[in-house]
């Protein structure tokens, strides 16, 4: 320490006492300087459009070269549109498209009049009847359009005979839309087992 900021020691003390020290002359002269070390660095500043917006680079530190913020007009905001859910592609292909009611019952039809030369008139009957149920009810929209691509499939099924395939989707009509089926399923049941009779030699009822 600099001897100008020393006052001579007390003579009225002994001779081993501290020196004083001069307060006054420090303050003058400011002390010791020391650094700083809790300045802020302000946050960057943007100010313009487009090019002109440019941070204030903090110091000591160089941003990379070639590496640029992208123009403000040039970002592209997310899409809005909502992401439509898929539970399987099976379910996705039976939602592309409403079949045709005349594709439909064209071979279920055609089963009941194959039908008609061995089983009896009253059971033909009442499942022709459900089949015009059946046809009412889509012409008037009382059906979902899972459940006629559904019947679609079942009616494809009954006209290539794979009846286990048609059995299938029969059950899982009856499972999952009983509301809008109860009424006319029974006859598409029973038209399955005696269309599969027929062609088999079985009797149905066994």
């Amino acid at each position: 320490m600099s001897d100008r900021f020393v006052k001579p020691g007390n003579q009225e003390h002994g001779w081993n006492d501290p020196p004083q020290f001069s307060y006054g002359l420090q303050k003058e002269t400011g002390g010791p300087k020391r650094n700083i070390l809790n300045k802020r660095v302000h946050a960057p500043q943007l100010t313009g459009s487009g090019s002109e917006m440019q941070s204030t680079p903090v110091a000591g530190i160089t941003p990379p070269r070639g590496i640029n913020p992208p123009p403000m007009d040039s970002v592209t905001p997310p899409s809005m549109c909502p992401r439509i859910p898929c539970d399987g592609t099976a379910q996705a292909a039976e939602l592309e498209a409403e079949p045709c009611i005349e594709d439909v019952q064209e071979p279920l039809y055609g089963a009941l009049n194959a039908c008609r030369h061995t089983v009896k008139k009253q059971i033909c009957d009442d499942v022709e009847r459900r089949l015009k149920l059946f046809e009412d009810m889509w012409k008037s929209g009382k059906l979902s359009p899972l459940v006629k691509q559904r019947m679609h499939s079942l009616s494809q099924d009954v006209k290539s005979q794979n009846w286990d395939a048609a059995d299938e989707v029969h059950r899982g009509l009856m499972v999952d839309h009983v509301s809008e089926v109860s009424q006319w399923m029974v006859g598409v049941k029973r038209l399955i087992a005696e269309a599969r009779s027929l062609n088999s030699g079985t009797d149905p009822a066994s």
